[in-house]
C-alpha cells in the first residue's frame, strides 16, 4: 500500500496531538500515525495538567493556538493555583483531569479536524533522500510519501517495562513497544541514549479510609487555562494527602532486591526530580516520611493515583509496602506500578525549531528529546507542527528565545545544554521568570498564534482590547488620588494624598482595597484587576528585568554562520572547539550557554565573527 501526505506525525501522545492539529490548521495534509487510535492523548502517568512552571507552559501553548489548555478546561475535575503566597513570577495553575474524558475530548477534536487523518500502524523507518525526509514506512507495509515527518514516540522506542523481575517489551503497560525505528535512525547517524521513568500503582478508592486523610479541595473562582474558555468544567473533586512512615521505609529497604531499579535490571537514567519511592527512601534516609497525594482518576471511577509512590518493586511488595501507610491499611491495587526504559535522541541534534540538524524536514518532539511531562511534550509538539507547516510554505522558521517564553527556555536548554537525564521544567530554569508569568502569556505570544492562523480573530481582538485597557488603567491610576481618610493606614492628611498607583506599590496594599475608592477600577473583572496590580506593584522589578533582557538580546542578535568551522578558529580551547562543533549554536548568546564555553571563548569567537563580517 502507498499513500501521500505533506506531513506525517509519528505518535499520538500530547506532543503528537499538538503537532498534528497545528499543521492541519495551518492548511497542510497531515496523517497521525499511532499504534492504537483509542489511546491517542492517553495520560500515561498522573491524571493532571499544569503545576509549577508547567502551568506557564500550558498557557503559552494556549496563547499560540494549541489545544491542551482548552482540553483541560473542558475535562478537569479539580483546579488549583499554586504558590499564591509568593510573587507572581512563580504562580502556577494545576488541574486534575478526568483521565478518560480528557483522552476522548482530544480524540474528538482530532477526528473532526479538516486535513487530518489517523492511521493505526507503527512506523519502522523514515526515508531520507538527498538529506531530506521523503517517506515513512510502517509495520503494516505502508509507505507514506511526505515532505516532513515529526517523531513524537514518547516512551515507545524499544520500550521495556519492569515490575520487580518481570520485564516486557512495551511502551506502557498493555501496549506494544515501537521496534526497528530507533535502529534505523541510528543507521542514518543519530546518537541514541537510554532513559527510564515510572508510574505508581493504581488504587481501588473503595478500599481507602479517607476519614483519616487530609483533604485538599480545589480553589474557588479559578481562572480558566484557555483564552477560549469562559469557565472550567468542574471543580468539585477532592484530593487527599497522606505520608509514608518508618514502617514503610523499613519494609522497602528490606525488599530492595525486588526492585528492578536496585537489582541492576534497569540501565536507563531515571528522573532526578520525580524519583521512585525506593529511590527516595535510599537517597534521603534522614527523612522520616514522604508526602503522597491521592488523586482521583476521574468522576466516573473509584480508581486513585498515589502521586509520589512511583515504583518498580515486585507487585506483592508494592501492596504490602503501601498498606503500611495511614488510610491505606486495607487498600487493594488495581494495576501495579512499573518502570519503563526507552530510547531517546540526545537533543543537541535538534535546532530550536525542533527540526533535526542531520535530516531536513525531520522534527523530534517530547520524550524522544529527553524531556518528561505532558506539558513539555505539548510545547515541543506545537513548535514542531508550526515549523513543519512554515517550512512547507517557504516561510521563515519560528523560534522563541529565553526572554519570550518558557517554551523558549525549554528548547534553548535542550539545544545548548542537551540532557542525559529526563528534563523537567522549573521556574528556576527561567532567569527572566518575572517577565514570563502566567498572566501575560497572551500579551507575549498571542500575536504569533494569530499570525499563524491558530488563534481566531475574535479571541485575538478581545485579548488585544484587554491588554490595551490594562495599559490605559496603569497610566490613569498614576493620576487618580486616594481620598482623604481612605482608611488604608497610609495617610489621613489631605496634603499627603497618594495616587492609587503609589498606594499599590506598598507591599501591604492590594488591588481590592484601593478599588473601594475607584468605581471604575472596581467594575473590571478580576483578571483585569490582577493584571493592573502586577504591572503597578512590580514596575521597578519589571523595568530592571527588561534592561537585563535588552542586554541578553544583543548577544542573541549576533548570528553565527551555520557553516562556520569552529575547529579552524585559533585561540579557542580544544574543549570549546569540540562543544561548538557538536552543538552548532546559531548565535553568540546560544554559544555562551553551552556548558564548557567560557567568557574568554566567547570573546575569541566574537573577534573571529567581526573579522568575517568586515
Amino acid at each position: 500500500m502507498n499513500s501521500a501526505y505533506e506531513i506525517v506525525v509519528i505518535g499520538g501522545g500530547h506532543a503528537g496531538c499538538e503537532a498534528a492539529l497545528a499543521a492541519a490548521r495551518m492548511g497542510h495534509s497531515v496523517v497521525l500515525l499511532t499504534m492504537r487510535r483509542d489511546r491517542i492523548a492517553q495520560m500515561s502517568c498522573n491524571p493532571a495538567i499544569g503545576g509549577t512552571a508547567k502551568g506557564q507552559l500550558v498557557r503559552e501553548v494556549d496563547a499560540l493556538g494549541g489545544e491542551m489548555g482548552l482540553a483541560i478546561d473542558r475535562t478537569g475535575i479539580q483546579f488549583r493555583r499554586l504558590n499564591l503566597s509568593k510573587g507572581p513570577a512563580v504562580w502556577s495553575s494545576r488541574a486534575q483531569a478526568d483521565r478518560i474524558q480528557y483522552r476522548l475530548y482530544m480524540q474528538r477534536v482530532i477526528d473532526q479536524q479538516p486535513n487530518l487523518d489517523v492511521i493505526e500502524d507503527a512506523a519502522t523507518a523514515i526515508g531520507v533522500k538527498n538529506g531530506s525526509v521523503n517517506s515513512v514506512s510502517t509495520l503494516g507495509h505502508v509507505e507514506i510519501e511526505c515532505r516532513a515527518a515529526i517523531l513524537t514516540s514518547g516512551t515507545f522506542l524499544n520500550g521495556l517495562t519492569h515490575t520487580g523481575q518481570v520485564k516486557k517489551q512495551a511502551g506502557r503497560v498493555g501496549e506494544q513497544a515501537a521496534l526497528h525505528l530507533s535502529e534505523q535512525l541510528q543507521s542514518v547517524g543519530f546518537k541514541v541514549g537510554r532513559l527510564k521513568t515510572g508510574t505508581p500503582p493504581r488504587l481501588d478508592g473503595k478500599t481507602i479510609n479517607f476519614d483519616v486523610l487530609v483533604k485538599q479541595p480545589g480553589d474557588d473562582d479559578f481562572p480558566p487555562f484557555s483564552l477560549r474558555s469562559d469557565s472550567v468544567n468542574d471543580n468539585s473533586a477532592t484530593c487527599w494527602i497522606t505520608y509514608t512512615n518508618e514502617q514503610t521505609h523499613a519494609y522497602v529497604m528490606a525488599n530492595l532486591q525486588s526492585s528492578a531499579l536496585y537489582s541492576g535490571q534497569i540501565e536507563g537514567i531515571g528522573p532526578r526530580y520525580c524519583p521512585s519511592i525506593e529511590d527516595k527512601i535510599v537517597k534521603f534516609r534522614d527523612k522520616q516520611r514522604h508526602q503522597l497525594f491521592l488523586e482521583p482518576e476521574g468522576n466516573g471511577t473509584d480508581e486513585i493515583y498515589p502521586n509520589g509512590f512511583s515504583t518498580s518493586l515486585d507487585a506483592e511488595v508494592q501492596l504490602k509496602a503501601i498498606r503500611t501507610i495511614i488510610g491505606l491499611e486495607s487498600v487493594e491495587i488495581t494495576t501495579p506500578g512499573y518502570a519503563v526504559e526507552y530510547d531517546f535522541f540526545y537533543p543537541y541534534q535538534i535546532k530550536p525549531t525542533t527540526e533535526t540538524k542531520l535530516v531536513e524536514g525531520l522534527y523530534f518532539s517530547g520524550q524522544v528529546n529527553g524531556t518528561s511531562g505532558y506539558e513539555e511534550a505539548a510545547a515541543q509538539g506545537l513548535m514542531s507542527g508550526i515549523n513543519a507547516a512554515l517550512k512547507l510554505d517557504g516561510r521563515p522558521p519560528f523560534t522563541l528565545d529565553r526572554s519570550q517564553a518558557y517554551v523558549g527556555v525549554l528548547l534553548d536548554d535542550l539545544t545548548t545544554k542537551s540532557t542525559e537525564e529526563p528534563y523537567r521544567m522549573f521556574t528556576s530554569r527561567a532567569e527572566y521568570r518575572l517577565a514570563l508569568r502566567e498572566d501575560n502569556a497572551a500579551e507575549r505570544l498571542i500575536g504569533f498564534g494569530h499570525e499563524f492562523g491558530l488563534i481566531a480573530e475574535d479571541v485575538y481582538q478581545r485579548e488585544i482590547d484587554r491588554i490595551e485597557l490594562v495599559k490605559r488603567e496603569v497610566m490613569r491610576l498614576e493620576r487618580v488620588l486616594l481620598p482623604s481618610g481612605s482608611h488604608l493606614g497610609i495617610s489621613s492628611n489631605a496634603d499627603q494624598r497618594l495616587s492609587i498607583a503609589a498606594a499599590l506599590r506598598m507591599p501591604e496594599i492590594g488591588i481590592d482595597q484601593v478599588a473601594q475608592h475607584d468605581p471604575q477600577l472596581a467594575s473590571y473583572p478580576e483578571r483585569v484587576r490582577t493584571d493592573i496590580e502586577i504591572q503597578i506593584k512590580y514596575k521597578g522589578y519589571l523595568d530592571k528585568q527588561q534592561r537585563e533582557i535588552d542586554r541578553f538580546k544583543k548577544l542573541e542578535e549576533e548570528p553565527i554562520p551555520p557553516d562556520l568551522s569552529f575547529r579552524t578558529l585559533s585561540g579557542l580551547k580544544m574543549e570549546a572547539r569540540e562543544k561548538l562543533e557538536r552543538f552548532r549554536p546559531l548565535s553568540l548568546g546560544q554559544a555562551s550557554r553551552i556548558s564548557g564555553i567560557s567568557p574568554g571563548d566567547i570573546t575569541v569567537l566574537m573577534v573571529h565573527l567581526r573579522k568575517l563580517s568586515a
